[in-house]
């Protein structure tokens, strides 16, 4: 029966997404991809720095990690260029165009490039007079850019919000949406309207029509106090952020960082983690060319990928906030006929020793109807829990700024089938 209940309300729940959202058949689970900005920001000096600066040539050298080393076929399939692609005019017709010593070659050139490679390109624009880098915006020019960037074969446009009333991104970001849709290229669409307007204070049913991503909230900086800043104003929102996100339509905490400079190999794991909790767009930003294989390991983990890119698409929430410093996280999973969850165990703690934390799946709220209870399985270290009734206790270990994270699957289905 409980089966019967869980379908029925799937499906619901789906076709009133369909109904009112967005529908360009894109990001129908959390797009995935690699993103300039947090670790290249704007540098444009390809004189002193030409491995590291803005440029063609290196967002060819970022395709041909995608393509050869294992990403694209995980998920991986957008490259995105940030700002400070431009040059700073427009030319005589009033086109955007690619810097010329940059980009010699223009972005219809390396749009082909990466399609070349099985892959899709992205691109930045500003819905105000400027990009945040000082570069021309787009406000007075939104249909021709929409027409410019699809015949440049884009699959993707983030657009900013820099030097930009709030009170015009209301019509700005519905119009580009639009106009981009009368191109007749599928172009997912990441808007920033939510960052600049505070974060909860717009309506999210009508972003929801236009936007298949947003930012909500902060960029992202290379830093831990970062990102769990970001996962504590999304789990404090969680109530006007979690309806909104599903099949179409996603929150964005913003990039990954793992393998930059400052998360510890733990810290890392945990970014990694939440994000799938959150059913985020999962867009690393760091150097493929020489990430560490420790790095490599925890983006390229098949078992959280496979909860982040679940296609019920449900957001995660915090169950449990307590004042010994854990949060706990989970996450519906729709895996064939049953309810699992997703569970993410985030220890905030900083004492220097790991903490045994003990509860029950009962305390985390599962809803599996007749089920005698759940079979557990860390995802990043393989290790098995047992059965674990509802009301039975279990103990996790988590060590300082790091994360456990497990499936939970309930017990009338064979957990090994599920994980391979």
């Amino acid at each position: 029966m409980w089966k019967a209940v869980v379908t029925a309300a799937v499906a619901f729940v789906l076709l009133f997404c369909r109904s009112s959202t967005l529908d360009n058949g894109l990001a129908r689970t959390p797009p995935m991809g690699w993103l300039a900005w947090e670790r290249f920001r704007c540098n444009v000096d390809c004189v002193d720095d030409p491995y590291n600066c803005i440029s063609e040539e290196l967002f060819m050298q970022m395709a041909d990690r995608l393509a050869e080393d294992g990403w694209k076929e995980l998920g991986y399939n957008y490259l995105n260029i940030d700002d400070c692609w431009m040059s700073m005019d427009r030319d005589e017709q009033g086109n955007l165009y690619a810097n010329k010593t940059r980009f010699p070659n223009g972005i219809k050139k390396l749009a082909d490039y990466v399609h070349s490679k099985g892959l899709k390109l992205g691109i930045y624009l500003d819905f105000g007079t400027h990009t945040c880098g000082g570069y021309p915006g787009s406000i007075k020019y939104l249909q021709k850019d929409a027409e410019t960037i699809a015949g440049w074969g884009i699959d993707m446009l983030k657009m900013d919000g820099c030097y930009a009333n709030v009170s015009d991104m209301s019509w700005g970001y519905p119009d580009m949406e639009m106009y981009m849709n009368k191109t007749g290229r599928p172009i997912l669409f990441s808007c920033s309207w939510p960052a600049y307007a505070g974060g909860i204070k717009v309506d999210y049913s009508v972003l929801a029509k236009h936007c298949n991503a947003w930012r909500n909230y902060d960029d992202i900086q290379d830093s831990w106090d970062s990102v769990t800043h970001i996962i504590d104003w999304f789990g404090d929102n969680q109530d006007v952020l979690a309806p909104v996100a599903g099949p179409g339509h996603w929150n964005d905490p913003d990039m990954l960082i793992v393998g930059d400079y400052s998360l510890s190999y733990e810290e890392s794991k945990a970014q990694m983690a939440m994000w799938a909790i959150l059913a985020a767009p999962l867009f690393m930003s760091n150097d493929l060319r020489s990430i560490s294989p420790e790095a490599r390991s925890i983006l390229m983990n098949k078992e959280v990928i496979r909860i982040s890119q679940d296609s019920l698409g449900m957001q995660g929430r915090r169950v449990i906030k307590d004042h010994n410093g854990m949060d706990v996280w989970t996450r519906p999973i729709e895996f064939p006929d049953i309810p699992s969850y997703g569970v993410a165990f985030l220890n905030r703690r900083s004492d220097g020793i790991p903490y045994n934390y003990t509860l029950t799946p009962g305390d985390l709220k599962f809803k599996c109807g007749s089920c005698l209870g759940y079979q557990l399985t860390d995802v990043f270290s393989g290790q098995d829990y047992g059965h674990c009734a509802t009301f039975q206790e279990f103990t996790v270990s988590i060590v300082p700024n790091g994360v456990v994270m497990v499936y939970a699957v309930p017990t009338s289905v064979d957990v090994t089938s599920v994980l391979r």
